[in-house]
């Protein structure tokens, strides 16, 4: 899977998390969805993406190579 969609999969996860806990729970977990919905605007605006660093940091680091003998 890839880091943009890993970012689609965890924002569609937690606006739906937080419409059922809004259902079930209280008013209060609207304000998940409206922190979510401005991310993705920001985001958008400036390139900067909290949950692309999250991400990258946990899943998608990069192997380190190390010095290869050359037959």
């Amino acid at each position: 899977m890839t880091l943009e969609r890993s970012i689609r999969l965890m924002a569609g996860t937690l606006i739906l998390f937080s419409l059922t806990m809004y259902y079930f729970v209280s008013p209060w977990w609207l304000l998940l969805t409206t922190f979510v919905g401005f991310n993705l605007v920001q985001s958008s605006l400036t390139g900067f993406c909290p949950a692309e660093i999250i991400l990258k940091n946990l899943f998608f680091r990069k192997k380190p190579q190390g010095d290869r003998a050359t037959a």
